[in-house]
């Protein structure tokens, strides 16, 4: 489990499937309200807390979004209660509601894999030409280089393949799509792949 801060009031925890079948959670139970999952949440406030300072009191917006290759993400963003309309003396009580959290949950079908060094993705890039060469974009993002795939692009029988490779050179990536949009720098907008593998010989 990775958590960062993205600003004051909003974190992003990153999960692998291994930190939820540890827990004794499948990926589909993040739908449903059952113990376990109201657990893992308590453990990562609990953990962003501990790390970050990160306090989750107040109402708390929730955005989980299912990565096929890599895991969840899950975006906390702690919201502001209104101490006119609650309250604020020193024996007035906040209501249990605010409290709860709102969770919006979000299936995402994008693979999503960071390289350190920009030799080693293209490496990897001539490694994956096998499998595809129509592609890809390429963001630069916090120091790192992101290739971002959208599993339409590739045959279906080569997607195992193709996160193998991605798996073996990359490390996979808690950055969703909309964020590398907003935030990241777009290097390659489209065939990232071929584009790399064009202008980049590989090491090997």
């Amino acid at each position: 489990m990775k958590i960062e801060r993205l600003s004051q009031d909003k974190i992003r925890i990153f999960l692998t499937f291994d930190d939820l079948s540890e827990r004794g959670i499948q990926k589909d139970d993040m739908w449903q309200e059952i113990p376990r999952v109201h657990e893992l949440f308590t453990e990562m406030m609990d953990q962003a807390y501990s790390e970050l300072g990160f306090d989750a009191t107040g109402p708390l917006a929730v955005e989980v979004f299912a990565l096929p290759a890599q895991g969840m993400v899950v975006i906390v963003t702690r919201g502001k209660y209104d101490h006119q309309q609650y309250g604020s003396g020193p024996d007035e009580e906040l209501p249990e509601e605010v409290y709860e959290m709102e969770v919006t949950l979000e299936h995402s079908d994008s693979i999503v894999y960071a390289f350190s060094d920009f030799e080693v993705l293209i490496e990897a890039a001539h490694m994956l030409r096998s499998n595809t060469t129509e592609a890809g974009k390429l963001y630069h993002y916090r120091g790192k280089w992101i290739l971002h795939l959208e599993p339409e692009e590739v045959e279906e029988s080569k997607l195992a393949a193709l996160i193998a490779v991605l798996a073996e050179f990359g490390e996979g990536s808690s950055v969703t799509p909309a964020m590398l949009e907003e935030y990241g720098k777009l290097i390659i907008p489209e065939q990232a792949v071929a584009v790399i593998c064009t202008h980049f010989d590989s090491r090997s």
